[in-house]
Formats: structure tokens, C-alpha cells, sequence
């Protein structure tokens, strides 16, 4: 398999080791959480803050898995290619979310910006050293681990055993409700990601994707907004078309 490479270099934003934990309005929400200001310095010491435009590759999959990276802003598309040279999207990650974590010496899929993208990366011998001294932190990746097993078995009955509009509507609760842990509002949902992204992600075709999207909005289900957003008016409404009622 061919490894893609940097469209351009990641650029290092300015500033201080400390300014970007001090300023960082995901702390809480990340595997920082978890750290006084005592190991947040530690942490900021070996942290490297990078931003990405669209489609800048961050990880490839097969390369060997030398950094792992705390997403700060932005989205994240996460995909595998298939042998047929189809591409699976696997999931998408946002900000206080954490990528890279591989069970071997090689990432097991690729991941790319979809919009601007802004990480923490991480050299993975100094992050693995900090975790040995700090336990709660590994306790926290570990969590997070946890949680990556937990949206690959939603993934898998999403795509086994929904029609295309249960898959749609589930997937439009669950950025809505990534959105309010993320400190936003439930609706309108942001859809950075185009609907050939959103038609890998549920194993439909693009056309399907955009069909359903017209006629959840014939049916007032949902609301197509300017800039990329969908408002969602009637939540019981929606849990109950996600769940095939």
C-alpha cells in the first residue's frame, strides 16, 4: 500500500510549552483532565501543537505508530482502505478526543483532517514514559481505549441491522450529543464531513445519503441550515426513527 504523505508541513503554533494547556478550552474534556498543573507541565513538555488543513493526512495506516495526538480543534476522519481499493470510513473524531492508539508497531488505519484540525502530538516512548510515572493518566488512556471498543460495537450494529434512514437519523443523534459533552448545543449539528464521507461511514452509497437527508426534510424531521448545519426540532421524534419504531 502506497503511504500517503503531507500535502504541506504541519505548523507549530507559537507560544510558550505552557500557553497551549492554559488556554486550552478541551482540557477537561481530553486525557488532560485527569492532571494537576504540576503534571500538565510535565505534559506540555513533551507535547508538540501541530494544525492541519482539509485533507491533510495525520496518520497512515501501516506506517509505524511512533506518535499518538489529543485533538484540540477540528474534525478527524478515521478510514481503511479495502483490498478492492474501497474506502471504509471507520469514524470521525473531534476535539478532547484522542487518536493514534495502536495494539501493535503499526497504525491500523489511516486519519485525516476534514476541516482545519488542530492536535497536541505526542513522541509515543515519551508519553509512555510520562504514564509510568503518572498512573491516573494511563488509568484515563485506558478509559478512553475502553470507549474506542464501545462506538466500534454501536458501529457495527449500525451497519448491519438499520435501514438507510435509521443509520442517518442515528448518526445525526450521536454528533448531537457529542456536541453537548463537548460544552455545545444539542442542535443545530455541524456536518463538516461531505455526504460521500457520511455514505462510507454507514455503508450506503452517496446518493442514498442525500436522498434521505431530502426526505427527512420533507417530513420536517430535520431542518437543512446554511454553513454545513442540520437542526434537529423534535428529539423524540428522531429516537424513535433510529431505533425502527
Amino acid at each position: 500500500m502506497a503511504v500517503m504523505k503531507f500535502n504541506r508541513p504541519p505548523v507549530a503554533n507559537p507560544g510558550s510549552v505552557m500557553s497551549p494547556c492554559a488556554a486550552c478550552s478541551v482540557r477537561d474534556l481530553s486525557i488532560c483532565g485527569v492532571l494537576d498543573e504540576t503534571d500538565l507541565r510535565k505534559m506540555a513538555a513533551i507535547a508538540h501543537n501541530l494544525r492541519f488543513s482539509p485533507h491533510d493526512p495525520i496518520i497512515d495506516e501501516g506506517e509505524s505508530a511512533n506518535f499518538l495526538f489529543n485533538i484540540t480543534g477540528g474534525t478527524v476522519r478515521l478510514y481503511k482502505l479495502l483490498p478492492d481499493g474501497r474506502r471504509q470510513v471507520t469514524g470521525f473524531l473531534t476535539s478532547g478526543d484522542f487518536l493514534g492508539i495502536a495494539l501493535n508497531e503499526n497504525y491500523a488505519y489511516s486519519a485525516e483532517a476534514v476541516d482545519d484540525v488542530t492536535v497536541c502530538r505526542f513522541v509515543r516512548g515519551k508519553l509512555e514514559n510520562l504514564l509510568d510515572e503518572l498512573p491516573h493518566l494511563e488509568k484515563r488512556l485506558l478509559g478512553l481505549a475502553s470507549n474506542e471498543l464501545v462506538q466500534a460495537q454501536d458501529q457495527m450494529v449500525l451497519l448491519g441491522r438499520k435501514t438507510a434512514k435509521e443509520k442517518v437519523v442515528s448518526f445525526l443523534l450521536a454528533l448531537s450529543r457529542r456536541q453537548e459533552e463537548v460544552g455545545g448545543v444539542a442542535t443545530p449539528v455541524m456536518l463538516p464531513m461531505s455526504r460521500a464521507d457520511i455514505a462510507d461511514y454507514l455503508g450506503l452509497t452517496t446518493e442514498t445519503v442525500s436522498r434521505t437527508f431530502s426526505s427527512l426534510k420533507r417530513s420536517q424531521a430535520i431542518r437543512i441550515e446554511e454553513g454545513g448545519k442540520v437542526a434537529l426540532p423534535d428529539f423524540e421524534a428522531l429516537e424513535t426513527i433510529a431505533e425502527g419504531y
